[in-house]
């Protein structure tokens, strides 16, 4: 039987090289984490918040786009919850967003990721049961609007805009829970006057109100046919007619929008907020 000897000289070399073993990674390892080219020295303004940009665009593409939420939220399923502001405290989640457009398929990927569905959500999955518990539960809750001020009414009928797509079973309770609230008589939101699309022509183009590159708005025709009010170049919300040249942004009562009209020209906006006065001139 054979005997192995250690002897000093062994145990020092042993030592030696057990030391280089462990070392050899660990070196590898410190480099790694002090390599300063894949340290980024720009990060948001709002870390560790999440940037505006990957909310905004999360939540701007669940109004569409399947695959691109896919590829945000399966590399961060907290974007499942995210929301965002449009304007003037327009808040709206990525299910919110894909519950008014009727998009089912986007809605169940996100709460598969742990997203909140809302009343607004179930009414556009024509969930009858909870829905009219809900009501029941909470008298005159159905009158409350949703993102863009869209109301319940609108996102139960934009259930069936996958109609292809559904089961029988699920016709039919959109269906039933369409008739519901219809007979509500008040969950189809506020009524206002419509702007002819020969008088909205006036009020088209940008306006601005400083120097800086985004210090003003745009008022476009969204895809409702009616006038819109966003960041320059871009759509924003609804605005609804309230009285000669005056709106209301997306049917929230604290903010309104006033056009100064010279010889049926329009000449600037005024936007009136608590505890704020903004004029911005049409250029």
């Amino acid at each position: 039987m054979s005997k192995t000897i250690f002897t000093r000289r062994t145990a020092i070399k042993s030592s030696v090289f057990g030391l280089l073993a462990v070392s050899i990674p660990n070196i590898s390892y410190a480099k790694e984490i002090f390599n300063t080219e894949k340290i980024n020295p720009k990060l948001f303004h709002r870390y560790p918040s999440i940037d505006d940009a990957i909310v905004n665009e999360v939540v701007g593409k669940s109004h569409f786009d399947l695959d691109r939420v896919k590829e945000l939220v399966d590399k961060r399923t907290e974007l499942a919850r995210a929301s965002w502001d449009w304007s003037f405290g327009d808040w709206e989640s990525a299910i919110g967003a894909a519950s008014h457009v009727g998009r089912r398929d986007i809605v169940n990927y996100l709460i598969s990721k742990g997203a909140r569905p809302t009343m607004f959500t179930y009414a556009m999955l024509g969930a009858f049961n909870i829905v009219k518990s809900m009501i029941e539960m909470t008298p005159n809750i159905q009158k409350t609007l949703g993102p863009h001020g869209i109301s319940l009414l609108t996102h139960a009928r934009a259930g069936l805009r996958m109609k292809d797509k559904m089961t029988e079973g699920q016709i039919e309770n959109s269906e039933k829970l369409i008739e519901y609230l219809e007979k509500l008589g008040n969950a189809g939101g506020e009524s206002y006057a419509k702007l002819e699309e020969d008088k909205m022509q006036k009020y088209l183009g940008d306006y601005r109100y400083g120097e800086g590159e985004k210090d003003g708005f745009s008022v476009k025709k969204n895809m409702r046919k009616m006038l819109s009010l966003g960041k320059l170049g871009e759509f924003g919300g609804g605005l609804n007619p309230v009285g000669d040249n005056r709106f209301l942004y997306n049917g929230v009562s604290s903010v309104s929008i006033t056009f100064q009209v010279e010889n049926d020209i329009v000449k600037s906006l005024t936007i009136n907020e608590p505890e704020l006065t903004l004029i911005a001139k049409k250029v």
